[in-house]
C-alpha cells in the first residue's frame, strides 16, 4: 500500500534534486536531440548498459543508420556488426524489428502514444515513457534503476524489500508535467551520483538483482558466435569454435539457441545470420 507524503516534503525533494542538477547536468549526445528515432535508439542502447559504453556506439549507430527507414532496410548482420560491443544482441534485433514496424505501420514516424510505443518489439513501459518524455515532452510515470535509487534514498531510508508499486506513486506525485524531459534527466543524473557516493540505495528494492557473471556464460558464447559469423559468414560449428577459441560444445549450444530465436539459419551445416 502506497504511503502518504506531505506536499511540503515532496516539494523539498524536488528542490533538492533540481538544485543538485543545476550544477551537475551531464552533456550526453542523445540529450542534444528531440528526434524520436534517435531517442528510441539511445534508450534501447541504455537498457542494461552503462552510459560510458553507449556514447561512442550511439554515434556510430546513428551514423550508419541515420533514419528509421535506413535501419529497417539494413541487413541484420550489418546491424549486429555496428552494435557489436554493447552486448544483449536481442536488443539490436528488436530495434531493427521496431524500425520495420514503424515504417510498415506508422508511415516511418515513431509513435507518440504509450500504447503504440509498447506495441513495438523490444519496447517496454519504461523505454516508451522515456521516448515520450525526451522526444515529445509527454510525462508518464516510470521507474528505471537510477530513478528508483533516488526515491529509495529519500523516502525509504533504512527499509528493505521495497516494491516498485510503492515507489511509482511518488514518481507520479513529483512528476513535472510541464517539463518531464529535464525532470527525468535530473533524477537520472542525481541517481547516478548517489550510487557513487552512498551505499547503493537500490539494494533496498525488492527488484534489485546483481548482474550475472559474463565470463563463461551462454551470453558470452552467443556473442562470440555472432561476431564470428559477421566476420566470416558460412562457418560451421567447428569453424566458429576455431575462430573464437571457445570449445565446440559451448558453441553448439549457443548456435542451437540462436537458431531457435531466429538469429541464424543453416545451409548444409554452414551458418548465416538471417
Amino acid at each position: 500500500m502506497s504511503r502518504t507524503v506531505p506536499r511540503s516534503e515532496l516539494e523539498a525533494f524536488r528542490h533538492t534534486v533540481l538544485g543538485w542538477y543545476a550544477g551537475h547536468r551531464r552533456d550526453l549526445p542523445w540529450r542534444r536531440t528531440r528526434d524520436p528515432y534517435r531517442v528510441l535508439v539511445s534508450e534501447v542502447m541504455l537498457q542494461q548498459t552503462q552510459v560510458t559504453r553507449v556514447i561512442d556506439k550511439y554515434a556510430e549507430f546513428v551514423s550508419a543508420f541515420p533514419t528509421v527507414q535506413a535501419l529497417a532496410a539494413a541487413p541484420l548482420a550489418e546491424v549486429l556488426r555496428v552494435w557489436s560491443g554493447l552486448g544483449y544482441n536481442r536488443r539490436a534485433r528488436s530495434l531493427k524489428a521496431a524500425a520495420e514496424t514503424i515504417v510498415a505501420e506508422h508511415g516511418g514516424r515513431v509513435p507518440d502514444t504509450l500504447e503504440t510505443l509498447v506495441a513495438l518489439p523490444g519496447v517496454g513501459h519504461a523505454t516508451a515513457a522515456q521516448v515520450l518524455a525526451f522526444a515529445f515532452g509527454t510525462g508518464v510515470p516510470f521507474i528505471e534503476t537510477n530513478i528508483r535509487a533516488v526515491y529509495l534514498h529519500h523516502f525509504f531510508p533504512g527499509e528493505s524489500d521495497v516494491p516498485d508499486a510503492e515507489v511509482l506513486p511518488l514518481v507520479a506525485a513529483t512528476l513535472d508535467a510541464d517539463d518531464p524531459r529535464e525532470w527525468y534527466y535530473a533524477l537520472m543524473d542525481y541517481g547516478t551520483w548517489l550510487k557513487k557516493t552512498v551505499p547503493n540505495p537500490s539494494r533496498a528494492s525488492r527488484h534489485h538483482a546483481s548482474q550475472s557473471r559474463f565470463e563463461g556464460s551462454p551470453r558470452q558464447a552467443r556473442g562470440a558466435v555472432l561476431r564470428a559469423l559477421i566476420a566470416v559468414p558460412g562457418l560451421d560449428v567447428a569453424g566458429i569454435a576455431a575462430e573464437t577459441g571457445v570449445d565446440e560444445e559451448r558453441i553448439a549450444r549457443a548456435v542451437a539457441a540462436l537458431m531457435a530465436e531466429g538469429f541464424l539459419a543453416a545451409d548444409g551445416g554452414r551458418l548465416r545470420i538471417v
